[in-house]
This record gives C-alpha cells, sequence and structure tokens, in this order.
C-alpha cells in the first residue's frame, strides 16, 4: 500500500470545537480558540503527518447568519471548503443537542455537496450523557447523506485517534503535500494576529462586541536575537477603545503579556511585543479593512 493523503473540511456551527480539534489533531496551536463565535474568520489549514499519510485540515468559521460583508465572505468561505476535498467533518456540540441553526446547516449543507463524503462528530460528549449522545446520533442517522457519526471529545482527546482512523478511510493514494515539520499554511504576522485577537477576546469577554481586528504593522528581528512585533488593535467605537485600554492601560498591558508569551512560543525566542489601539468605525463592511486584516474583500 502507497502513501496516503488528502484534504479534510471541517465545518459546523459557531462554538462547536473545530480548532480545538484540528489543534489537538495537529498537536499544537494554528487555529486562534475562544468560547466566542465566530472566532474563526479564514480558512486556517493544519496538517497532520503521519508515517504513511498526511492529513490536511482545513477549519472554517462557524457558519452563521451574516450581519456585515465580513459575515459574508466567512459564509462564502466555509461553504466553498465542502466540495474538492476527500472528506467533510460535519460537527455538533453534544451539550447544545441539534438546535435549528444546526439544522438550517445540514439542509444547506445536503445541496452544497456533490459527492464528498461527510463524516458527523458529535463533539464536547464529556459534559453530557449517554441518553443525549443516543439522542443526537438518531437524528443524525436520518440523514443518509451523512456516512458516519461519532462521538468524540476534542477537550478529553476522547475518541479522536478513532476519528483519525475513521477519516484515513477517505484518504487517496497520493503526495506528501507538505513537509513534516510543516503544521499549517498561515504566515507568521497572521497567526501572531490571530493570537492578539485570541486573548483580546479571551479578557473582554462580553464587554465589548466581536469588531476587534488585528493588524501586524512590523516584525523584525534584532542582532541579539529579540523579535520585535508591532501591532494595532482596531475597534468600532471610542467607548471600545477605552475599555480596551482599561484604566491606566491595565486591559491592554494584560492583553500584551498574554499574547506575547504565545508570541515566545511561535518564534521560539524573546519577544517585545506593542500594542496600539484605533478606532475604525464600522471596519468589517469596509474592503480596505477587510484586505488589511487578510480576508479577500472581492468574493
Amino acid at each position: 500500500m502507497g502513501y496516503k493523503s488528502g484534504f479534510v473540511t471541517i465545518i459546523g456551527s459557531p462554538n462547536v470545537g473545530k480548532s480545538t480539534l484540528m489543534n489537538l489533531m495537529v498537536g499544537q496551536k494554528v487555529s486562534i480558540v475562544s468560547d466566542r463565535a465566530q472566532t474563526t474568520r479564514n480558512k486556517i489549514m493544519g496538517v497532520v503527518s503521519r508515517k504513511d499519510y498526511q492529513i490536511i485540515f482545513i477549519d472554517t468559521p462557524g457558519v452563521t447568519a451574516p450581519k456585515n460583508r465580513l459575515g459574508e465572505y466567512m459564509l462564502k468561505v466555509a461553504y466553498d471548503a465542502v466540495n474538492e476535498v476527500e472528506a467533510v467533518l460535519l460537527m455538533f456540540d453534544a451539550s447544545k443537542g441539534i438546535r435549528e441553526k444546526d439544522e438550517l446547516l445540514m439542509s444547506q449543507l445536503k445541496e452544497k455537496i456533490k459527492n464528498t463524503p461527510v463524516i458527523a462528530a458529535i463533539n464536547k460528549t464529556d459534559l453530557v450523557s449517554l441518553g443525549d449522545i443516543d439522542e443526537i446520533q438518531e437524528r443524525l442517522e436520518k440523514e443518509s447523506w451523512i456516512k458516519q457519526i461519532i462521538p468524540i471529545s476534542a477537550e478529553t482527546g476522547r475518541n479522536v485517534d478513532k476519528l483519525e482512523k475513521l477519516l484515513l478511510g477517505y484518504l487517496v493514494e497520493g503526495p506528501q503535500y507538505f513537509p513534516d515539520d510543516m503544521v499549517t499554511d498561515q504566515p507568521m504576522w497572521s497567526i501572531c494576529s490571530e493570537m492578539i485577537r485570541e486573548n483580546a477576546l479571551k479578557l473582554l469577554r462580553e464587554e465589548i462586541p466581536h469588531g476587534i481586528g488585528v493588524g501586524i504593522d512590523k516584525i523584525q528581528l534584532r542582532e541579539d536575537g529579540i523579535h520585535d512585533v508591532f501591532a494595532t488593535i482596531y475597534c468600532e467605537r471610542e467607548t471600545h477603545k477605552g475599555i480596551i485600554i482599561g484604566r491606566n492601560g491595565s486591559m491592554l498591558k494584560r492583553i500584551g503579556s498574554e499574547s506575547r508569551h504565545d508570541i515566545e512560543w511561535l518564534f521560539g525566542t524573546k519577544v517585545n511585543l506593542q500594542l496600539w489601539v484605533k478606532v475604525r468605525p464600522d471596519w468589517r463592511n469596509s474592503a480596505a479593512a477587510l484586505r488589511e486584516f487578510g480576508f479577500d474583500p472581492n468574493f
């Protein structure tokens, strides 16, 4: 048997654990994780390399009704990623059951899928009873286009090895697309930007809406091996700016400190992180701003 490889798209409603699962399978963080909806905004690629095969995961934004141009872009990114791959991994949150938004996603996906096999993963099974899992499974078994169903927990790792074996069955004989040590196709500046945004979302909680963008202004390596990273957090209102900065700059310092640790881990060097906050009204509807933050506004 020859070397096998293939692409697998992970899709699901916001906050079902797509990024957590991909990070676990890849073996390190390549995608932003937050319990806030819509934290993944672009297609993030994660690469799992084993001795005889390679799975390239495409982690898509959580599918939800778009409220602005960025939302429309995210929806398109998610649905564009379901064809021309070897398999689609459709994820559900066991603790939430099959909601109206999940039903809508299933009906839309059913229409858009051509011949791609779909595997359903019921995630967060560590939070519910067996009866709850059985109920979701029974509902999914009614969908003949879903080839297989597997209960997992991306948090505890339960059945994730079985899921990988299951996905292996859909790979085809083919090349090793990426080197063994490559875990993502995202450039360094993009991962830095996402790490800062992740920490901002985590620390600000519900205090400000989702309208945070992070632009990396410059990354440079000093002769002494320290990386200087200059970044700007963009928000949509002046009141949000005050909340992000915090009293005497306390919140911005916390965001900077948490982000610096993550970026140092990423670079493997000491990092001097400089953060600024700027107001950019309605940036999520601005083609120029979307382009600057790494999204394609001409979709």
